[in-house]
């Protein structure tokens, strides 16, 4: 990893890299090695967890993914690893009556409706434009598992070695949230918006990865591999409609229960 790109290099992720590096208001940067971002863990090697444990002390992973991803997935190598702690927080509603996975719907694979498992799969914005659609779905989360949010924040702001959060991609929902804690530890707009659509650098890389699985491949060679791209367009405005909505980011995190002391860990986590 470079300063200048801060990707991580690992033979089973794809798009791994640092929160570290970033600009803040006030003239400061993110720390380097703190707060970890990247796509599916599942293929990780031997030596990906090596670099993961020595160089940068992971954890605790932050697993955004829905029940049903996990279970079709099955258990990744950092599962196994006892120094690191696995905090699974969907941004998805599941269970009871707005869940987004369907487990007893007939006619699934193992009770799983695969149509229903995805951020980006919900059937009822079809007349919206691609980019108000990634925001729907952005706003969603914010509505539906602010417990989660709120709950990964947390982690991330913890003092023991690195946190890495992740989903299946890392763009939407691994976005979001990584989006809302920059937000938090004060790093310009801007800034914040590069490193959303920064995914995009490695685009075809996640998405044919992504069709090496059962779990993925239907849904995304059923879609233009652009309607896929994080455009920073969508962050902004996703950002935008917080502020006007919430009153900002902290503006959102304080009605669901988040405190001055927890934005203040995770200021001093990140910035220092």
């Amino acid at each position: 990893m470079t300063l200048s790109t801060r990707w991580i290099t690992l033979d089973g992720a794809v798009n791994v890299r640092d929160l570290g590096g970033l600009p803040t208001a006030d003239g400061r940067r993110t720390r380097l090695g703190r707060v970890l971002r990247a796509d599916n863990l599942q293929s990780l090697t031997v030596a990906d967890v090596r670099v993961l444990l020595d160089d940068y002390v992971l954890k605790n992973v932050i697993d955004l993914r829905s029940d049903a991803e996990v279970r079709l997935e099955g258990p990744g190598p950092l599962t196994r690893t006892p120094s690191v702690t696995l905090h699974h927080l969907s941004l998805f509603a599941e269970g009871g009556a707005h869940t987004d996975v369907a487990a007893d719907t007939p006619g699934t694979a193992a009770g799983i409706d695969l149509d229903r498992i995805l951020p980006w799969q919900r059937r009822d914005d079809g007349d919206l434009p691609e980019q108000d659609r990634s925001i729907a779905h952005y706003e969603g989360y914010l509505d539906h598992r602010a417990d989660s949010i709120v709950a990964a924040l947390r982690v991330m702001a913890r003092a023991d070695g690195a946190a890495l959060v992740h989903c299946a991609a890392g763009k939407d929902r691994t976005g979001v949230v990584c989006a809302l804690a920059l937000e938090v530890a004060g790093v310009h707009r801007e800034a914040i918006v590069d490193d959303y659509a920064q995914t995009g650098e490695r685009l075809e890389a996640i998405l044919r990865r992504l069709r090496g699985s059962d779990t993925y491949a239907a849904d995304l060679d059923a879609r233009p591999a652009d309607s896929h791209r994080p455009h920073a367009a969508i962050m902004d405005k996703f950002l935008g409609r917080v502020d006007e909505r919430h009153g900002g980011t902290l503006g959102w995190l304080g009605t669901h229960g988040w405190t001055d002391e927890d934005s203040a860990a995770l200021v001093d986590r990140l910035v220092g």
